[in-house]
C-alpha cells in the first residue's frame, strides 16, 4: 500500500469513525443477534480470499459491519459490565503505536516506547497515592495485573527454589486468602502457578459485604499452627459485583504482623482514589506491597490496558528474570520482558500516557466524580419508583430489583423469591437483546439483582433518569408472560 493510499483510505476510515461516535446514541445498544445470524455476516463457512481486494471497500464494509453489529459499550446507555467508553485520543494511539510497531520487552528494541511505558507506570502509581518508585509493566487487563502480583508474592514467600523446583524453601505449603467478593482470577492464579485452588482461603464477608477480618485473623492463625505459610492477602479496592472496599488498611497491619503480602485488587475501584471523597480504604493502597489496576476500565482506555504495581523494584525482576540487570550508556535500562511473563510486548501504554495528558489529573477527578454521582442519581431514582428496590450503591455501580406490585406482600416467601430471581434475570436479557439499554447482574445474599455500572464518559443524567421507566415496563411485560402464581 502506497503513502498515498494510505492516506486515502485512512482518511476516509477516520470519517466513519467519526461520524459512528457522533451518531452512537442514536443507535441501539446492541442489536440481540445470535451467533448464527452473525455468522452469516462474514460468512463464516467462506473459503479463504485466493487473490487479494480492494481496501478501501473492504475497510469500509467491515467499519459499517462492526458499526452496526456489535454490542457498543461507548453507547450512553451501556450500564453493564465495566468496560468503559473508548476515549478517541486512545484510538488515535492505538494507530500510532501500530505504525512504529515497536517490540516493548527489550529497550533496544524500544527505548522511547520503554521510557514511556515507565513514565506511564509512575504516572497510575501517582494517581493511586503509592510510591511513584515502585516497579510496575503494562499488561492485557485485570486478571492479568491481578496474576502478575500474585506471581512476585509467590516467590517473595517461596524464595529462589520456587522457580526451581516448585516447592518453597523452607517446605512449607503457601496459602492465600481472599473474600467471596474476589474476582475470579484468584482461582486462575492458583492453578496456574501450581499452588493449586485448594490452597485458596475463602473468607466470609459481612453483611456489608467486606471481608470479615475476624475471620481471616483466625485462618490465618490456625495455618500458621499447622505449619502452613500465609503467601498472600487480597484486599478488595472496589468489588466488580457491587464496588464495595475492604477495610484495606486494617488488612495491611494484619498482613504485617504475620509477615505476609499484602496486595490490592483495584483493576474497577483503585483509580478512583485520586478523589477526595473516595471511600477512605482507598487512600491508603500506599500500604499494599502490590496493587493491580485497569486504565481500559475507569482511565477510559480502549482496551488492552491493565497494569500492575509491586512496591519493591526486585520482585517483579525476582519472579521473572533470567537476565542480570542490563545497564545501557552507564544507566540501568528497563526491559520489561524482566518484569511480567511476555517477551514479545506491545505499545499498549501509549493511548494511557497519551491520556493522561490529554485529560490531566483535573479532568479525570471530574470524570470519575460525574460517574459516581451519576450512579446515585440512579439508585435515587430506582428507589423512588414504586416497583423497585434498591440495595447498594458503592463507588459507581447501583443495585436493585423489579417487583411487580401484587407479590411486595410476599417478599420473603421462599417461593416469590425464587420467581423475583427468575423474573429479574428475565429481565436482564430481554433488555440485553432490545438493546434500549444494557445492564448487568449481582447476587446479594442469594438475591439476584440488575446492576448498572457507569464507567462512561458519555452517560447522562437523562440516560441514568430513564433506566428504572425501562427496566419496569420490561419487568411488566415479563411478569405477564412468566407469572403462574408463585
Amino acid at each position: 500500500m502506497s503513502g498515498e493510499m494510505f492516506r486515502q483510505v485512512g482518511h476516509d476510515l477516520v470519517d466513519q469513525i467519526a461520524s459512528f461516535m457522533d451518531g452512537m446514541g442514536d443507535r441501539p445498544v446492541t442489536l440481540g443477534e445470535s451467533p448464527g445470524e452473525i455468522r452469516a455476516l462474514l460468512p463464516a463457512d467462506r473459503l479463504m480470499p485466493r487473490e487479494g481486494c480492494d481496501p478501501s471497500e473492504l475497510l469500509s464494509e467491515t467499519a459499517r459491519m462492526l458499526f452496526e453489529h456489535s454490542l457498543h459499550n461507548g453507547h450512553p446507555r451501556f450500564l453493564g459490565y465495566i468496560t468503559s467508553s473508548a476515549a478517541p485520543i486512545g484510538m488515535l494511539g492505538d494507530l500510532l503505536a501500530a505504525s512504529v510497531n515497536p517490540n516493548v520487552g527489550a529497550w533496544t528494541l524500544s527505548p522511547v516506547a520503554s521510557e514511556i511505558e515507565a513514565q506511564t507506570v509512575r504516572w497510575l502509581a501517582e494517581l493511586l497515592g503509592y510510591a511513584t518508585d515502585c516497579s510496575g509493566v503494562l499488561v492485557s487487563g485485570g486478571n492479568m495485573a491481578n496474576m502478575v502480583c500474585f506471581w512476585a508474592a509467590r516467590v517473595a514467600a517461596g524464595g529462589a527454589e520456587m522457580r526451581e523446583t516448585g516447592r518453597p524453601e523452607d517446605g512449607r505449603p503457601l496459602v492465600v486468602y481472599a473474600s467471596a467478593e474476589t474476582h475470579t482470577w484468584i482461582q486462575k492464579a492458583a492453578d496456574l502457578s501450581g499452588l493449586g485452588t485448594d490452597n485458596v482461603r475463602w473468607i466470609p464477608t459481612r453483611d456489608d459485604l467486606r471481608m470479615d477480618l475476624e475471620q481471616l485473623r483466625a485462618a490465618m492463625d490456625e495455618d500458621i499452627a499447622a505449619d502452613r505459610r500465609p503467601m498472600m492477602v487480597v484486599g478488595t479496592g472496589g468489588s466488580v459485583s457491587t464496588g464495595v472496599v475492604d477495610e484495606l488498611r486494617e488488612m495491611a497491619a494484619i498482613c504485617a504482623e504475620r509477615d505476609t503480602w499484602f496486595h490490592v485488587d483495584g483493576a474497577y475501584g483503585g483509580l478512583a482514589a485520586m478523589l477526595p471523597d473516595a471511600p477512605e480504604d482507598l487512600h491508603h493502597l500506599e500500604l499494599a506491597d502490590s496493587v493491580a489496576v485497569d486504565p481500559h476500565k475507569w482511565l477510559y482506555a480502549p482496551m488492552e490496558a491493565g497494569c500492575a504495581l509491586v512496591k519493591s523494584g526486585d520482585h517483579l525482576r525476582n519472579a521473572f528474570s533470567y537476565h542480570p540487570p542490563y545497564y545501557h550508556f552507564g544507566i540501568e535500562a528497563t526491559n520489561f520482558v524482566d518484569l511480567g511473563p511476555q517477551n514479545s510486548r506491545g505499545f499498549r501504554a501509549l493511548k494511557v500516557w497519551l491520556a493522561l495528558q490529554h485529560v490531566g489529573r483535573a479532568g479525570y477527578e471530574t470524570m470519575l466524580a460525574d460517574d459516581i454521582r451519576l450512579a446515585s442519581l440512579l439508585h435515587e431514582t430506582a428507589g423512588a419508583h414504586p416497583d423497585l428496590d434498591v440495595f447498594t450503591c458503592c463507588l459507581s455501580i447501583s443495585t436493585f430489583r423489579y417487583i411487580p406490585a401484587e407479590l411486595r406482600t410476599k417478599v420473603g416467601d421462599p417461593e416469590v423469591e425464587d420467581y423475583l430471581n427468575r423474573l429479574n434475570k428475565e429481565i436482564q436479557a430481554r433488555m440485553e437483546s432490545q438493546g434500549e439499554a444494557f445492564l448487568s447482574n449481582a447476587v446479594l445474599d442469594g438475591m439476584y439483582v440488575l446492576r448498572g455500572c457507569i464507567v462512561n464518559f458519555r452517560t447522562a443524567e437523562e440516560d441514568v433518569r430513564a433506566i428504572p421507566g425501562i427496566v419496569a415496563r420490561t419487568g411488566e411485560e415479563a411478569h405477564r408472560e412468566l407469572y403462574v402464581g408463585a
